[in-house]
């Protein structure tokens, strides 16, 4: 299994001939290298939604045939708009044939600005916990420290966590790293920086409040393998 970093939050997991894309932000994104129209996926997972996180999800679903996984809201919106769409909630996996999608709670947002300018309301922001090939993988999403990272992480055994550093919207370094110590994931990679001015951290700053051989940071464009 091999897993890349693309900017911000975005997240290609390729698998058993599966490409799952994580909160395609692309179009208005300074950080990242790829562009819509070569990106490929069979599956795309969006966590919340703000707008630089559903990003370019319809464009990239439809000419690529793609399943939206999200939650209900973000489901029944999308496929408003004309994508294929499979809706979850807080608490809440479904067996697909490329592997199980969980989604846990997040403390964040997900209000997305439409085309006229209003704010649609899409649900409760998600974590993503991903178990494909006999790893699993936990996307954090956008959200603050909360306690019960440790329940998600004592009830699933975690190969590797995302988890956003950026401060001001989300986690800090610190709390980030404080929560990498509940999650209990093997390796810990940071997301969800630089993006924007109100954003920059320095993220091997933050991998040296890990234990060592814990924290690992990827370039954008680089990968890991599992």
């Amino acid at each position: 299994m091999k897993i890349s970093f693309h900017g911000h939050s975005i997240l290609l997991v390729e698998a058993n001939g599966t490409r799952i894309l994580f909160d395609p932000f692309i179009n208005g994104n300074p950080t990242t290298d790829l562009k819509v129209e070569d990106v490929h996926a069979d599956v795309i997972i969006v966590t919340h939604g703000h707008n630089d996180h559903i990003g370019d999800t319809v464009e990239i679903a439809k000419k690529n045939d793609a399943l939206v996984i999200g939650t209900a809201e973000i489901a029944d919106y999308l496929g408003s708009k004309g994508v294929r769409t499979h809706g979850l909630h807080i608490g809440g996996g479904f067996n697909f044939e490329f592997g199980r999608v969980k989604l846990t709670q997040a403390f964040h947002g997900s209000g997305y600005i439409n085309e006229n300018n209003e704010i649609v309301y899409l649900g409760m922001p998600a974590g993503v916990l991903l178990t494909i090939d006999g790893k699993t993988i936990y996307h954090a999403g956008d959200t603050g420290l909360f306690s019960d990272m440790k329940l998600i992480g004592d009830r699933h055994p975690i190969d590797i966590a995302f988890l956003p550093i950026g401060d001001n919207f989300t986690m800090g370094p610190d709390d980030a790293a404080y929560a990498a110590g509940l999650l209990q994931a093997k390796k810990v990679v940071p997301i969800h920086f630089n993006t924007f001015p109100l954003l920059q951290q320095d993220p091997r700053t933050f991998v040296k409040m890990l234990p060592d051989g814990v924290g690992a940071v990827l370039d954008v464009g680089q990968s890991i393998e599992l």
